[in-house]
């Protein structure tokens, strides 16, 4: 009706941009519109490009109609795009093509009144949604407290919420510095909802953290495609919405859906190591990479049972306390760089023959020889352990 009152070719989309219906057109549509017609929901890149331009920031902020202009790369025409409103929550958009002719003021009006008379259609659709969201996230809460545990029972679940499982998946938590609120939440449905680099089967939010079980069927390599878009997400929560300090985690890969809250703890397990060690493990998000540092629970278990304690360490600590020097922060250093006085020398700001000096005078007081792996070894686990227990 729209389309036969403004004489141009119309969609309407969710707040997710997922296509809810669209009207007739003739060969003269662009690329963009027949991708969104075929897949059923606005391509990521058109989305992407649409940001970048600051037309849905705008449509995200006014109730007025908005001018797109042409955007061959994405192969996006001249368009007129309006926000559909509920009180201060966008419900979802109408785009009208622009063909034979461009919009008059009087069409925008029109336009308005459509996007007031699309409103109450959409809110019957958003109960809906929201009731399926509800048994969504309670199901997804039973996987990760273990509360379902049988593959069947996992299977018949998926069956009738409709969601097609993956055969491998990851657990991925996202850890905010604050209890996320009902604003940012809205952000982030948005952008699990528009993102099309990995399919996200189930999510849930918990006070400061965001959970996902991610699809890793897609991929050859699933591990650092995960880790890419990890990093992807967590910086356009930044770009987009000013979410900031969002720390990323992943599970390793999995085939059996009873393990999830065995995943789920992996990628929380990488998020207290990342806590603990922020230099040291920057770089890493999945629980594959974390290395000796899995195992840290277990050692200090160890430790505790036998009451161990490094000599060396023991000898360079008393030295630091009675002189006031930084021994033990320079093996770490040293030992960090496996070994490189210049590397090492760097990290620690000072000049590398300095370094020198006080890797013999370490050498000496701790009784350390450096040129045996298994002491070096020792030496770096159980300083790694100390920092870990708060040392």
């Amino acid at each position: 009706m729209i389309s036969q009152v403004l004489k141009c070719p119309i969609t309407i989309e969710d707040a997710n941009h997922r296509l809810l219906a669209y009207s007739t057109h003739d060969e003269r549509t662009d690329p963009a519109r027949i991708s969104t017609i075929i897949g059923r929901r606005v391509p990521e890149k058109v989305i992407n490009q649409l940001w970048k331009e600051g037309t849905i920031p705008a449509l995200l902020k006014t109730k007025e109609p908005i001018r797109v202009k042409n955007m061959e790369d994405i192969g996006l025409g001249h368009r007129v795009a309006i926000s559909i409103w509920k009180q201060d929550e966008v419900l979802g958009f109408i785009w009208a093509l622009e063909i034979d002719r461009s919009l008059t003021n009087e069409d925008f009006t029109l336009l308005k009144n459509a996007a007031d008379a699309v409103k109450n259609k959409l809110l019957q659709l958003q109960t809906r949604k929201n009731k399926k969201e509800e048994r969504t996230q309670e199901f997804f809460w039973k996987l990760l407290t273990r509360h379902l545990n049988s593959s069947r029972e996992i299977m018949e679940h998926f069956h009738f919420l409709q969601i097609t499982p993956a055969k491998f998946f990851a657990v991925q938590v996202y850890k905010l510095p604050h209890n996320i609120t009902t604003k940012e939440e809205q952000a982030i449905s948005y952008l699990l909802k528009t993102t099309q680099r990995v399919k996200i089967l189930l999510y849930a939010i918990d006070c400061n953290q965001l959970i996902l079980l991610a699809a890793a069927d897609y991929f050859e390599n699933p591990i650092p495609e995960l880790d890419q878009f990890a990093r992807m997400f967590a910086a356009k929560l930044d770009d987009r919405f000013g979410i900031k300090e969002i720390t990323p985690a992943c599970s390793g890969i999995y085939e059996d859906y009873s393990k999830i809250s065995k995943a789920y703890d992996e990628a929380n397990a990488v998020l207290t190591v990342k806590d603990k060690f922020p230099k040291e493990t920057k770089d890493i998000i999945n629980y594959q990479k974390l290395g000796i540092y899995q195992l840290f629970d277990l050692l200090l278990e160890k430790r505790r049972n036998e009451e161990y304690e490094n000599y060396s360490l023991k000898k360079l600590h008393e030295y630091d306390q009675k002189h006031n020097s930084n021994l033990l922060e320079t093996l770490e250093s040293f030992l960090n760089f496996d070994d490189n006085i210049n590397d090492a020398a760097k990290d620690l700001n000072v000049h590398a023959n300095t370094l020198a000096y006080r890797i013999k005078r370490i050498s000496e007081i701790g009784d350390i020889n450096f040129k045996d792996p298994n002491q070096k070894m020792m030496l770096y686990l159980d300083l790694k352990l100390n920092k870990y227990k708060g040392i």
